[in-house]
């Protein structure tokens, strides 16, 4: 019950992910791509150092749920300040505090998650947890298209994106608990610490018994790791941040088709999520498909690249891609935050949000901004071609 209210956090991000760009672009004519970069990039480098913050203060404090309770409290208040306003210097302020706040909740999810499960039961855990709040997502998406039919204006969507936080905050409220006891991550290290010993032991032994040893002895590379999960979200922030503008000018979509086909996406990562829940790897098992999942993901926005270049823009050929982004998306991020609970240290619990922070506000700048300068076929290439340097990161960590 603990993640009712995740579910309608979850529910107005996911409206508001379509309407603010379109909303932005609406009201800053010529150029307004580089604005709608701007607000997203400013936001998510301010992300960074308060993913940070708020994981050295959960796990110092030990109080996850007034983490989570100021996220969701503050994301309400912000958004009504957002009915005041059509400036887009304002909005871009708003919604850059807002995304400082909003990260209050990510790593004491996370730590909730990692804590009050073990680490065998991790990688199903994460999946319950993201298919439920993906499918609070999805139920936004498809608010949204009812939304846009209706021809609500901008103020009476960011009242309703609003509610809907304090509705998350009324309800973690009352079923959010702090764990009992924050031992679960501890166990695992010195579990790896003692596995990795024992291994180097019994190699030591076999070569001076002069017996053949056909395994080496390797620690996972935390940094390289790392640098897989920036360029990863680099990569689709670049994707991801114009791809709502390119829908609706490029293949000249009305909003409400804008809105079902990313509807298509979170519900084929809602599938993804379920799958994941129902056939969890062993870790090495789980590493193996994180790769093999950034890489397809990166043959799929090449394929879209070349979809543009030669001018195939139907609607069916990008839903069909966006249906399978989602679900690999799903299975990447399963592992990446089990991966990453095993591997960060206690006491920086935010490091996993601030890489993908990082990443995502470089690549929500470069995004648009290519878009604007050259054209979507350079951004789908481009981002396509991080997808395929992040699968190397992974592969050598």
């Amino acid at each position: 019950m603990w993640r009712v209210g995740f579910f309608f956090h979850e529910m107005a991000f996911g409206l508001l992910s379509i309407f603010l760009p379109l909303y932005v672009v609406s009201i800053g004519g010529p150029g307004s791509l580089i604005y709608v970069g701007l607000m997203t990039s400013s936001a998510t480098l301010l992300a960074t150092p308060a993913s940070f913050f708020w994981g050295y203060i959960c796990d110092k404090t030990g109080k996850y749920k007034f983490c989570i309770l100021i996220s969701f409290l503050t994301s309400s208040a912000l958004l009504y300040f957002f009915t005041f306003t059509n400036d887009i210097r304002w909005l871009i302020i708003l919604y850059g505090a807002m995304a400082v706040f909003h990260m209050a909740h990510e790593p004491p999810k996370n730590v909730l998650i990692a804590e009050l499960y073990t680490r065998g039961e991790w990688e199903k855990s994460f999946a319950v947890y993201e298919w439920f709040t993906e499918m609070g997502w999805l139920t936004g998406l498809i608010l949204g298209v009812f939304i846009s039919l209706a021809g609500f204006n901008s103020r009476a969507t960011f009242l309703i994106c609003s509610s809907l936080n304090l509705l998350a905050f009324v309800l973690s409220l009352f079923f959010v608990s702090d764990p009992p006891l924050i031992i679960e991550r501890g166990l695992v290290r010195i579990e790896k610490s003692v596995d990795f010993t024992f291994k180097g032991a019994i190699i030591a032994l076999k070569a001076l018994d002069g017996l053949r040893v056909s395994k080496s002895l390797a620690e996972e590379n935390l940094a390289i790791f790392c640098g897989g999960l920036v360029l990863f979200t680099f990569a689709a922030s670049m994707l991801f941040t114009p791809l709502p503008i390119f829908l609706a000018q490029n293949l000249r979509l009305a909003t409400s088709m804008v809105y079902a086909l990313y509807v298509l996406n979170s519900s084929a990562s809602a599938i993804g999520y379920f799958f994941v829940s129902r056939n969890v790897a062993e870790a090495l098992d789980g590493r193996k498909r994180l790769q093999k999942v950034v890489l397809f993901r990166s043959g799929l926005v090449f394929l879209l690249a070349t979809f543009t270049i030669i001018d195939v823009q139907k609607t069916v050929v990008v839903a069909s891609v966006l249906a399978l982004m989602g679900f690999t998306y799903a299975v990447y991020h399963v592992y990446a935050l089990s991966l990453s609970m095993e591997l960060i240290p206690a006491g920086k619990a935010g490091l996993f949000d601030a890489l993908t922070g990082l990443g995502s506000a470089l690549g929500a700048y470069l995004g648009p901004f290519i878009a604007q300068a050259f054209s979507f076929a350079y951004v789908f290439t481009f981002s396509g071609a991080m997808f395929l340097l992040a699968y190397v990161f992974f592969k050598a960590s």
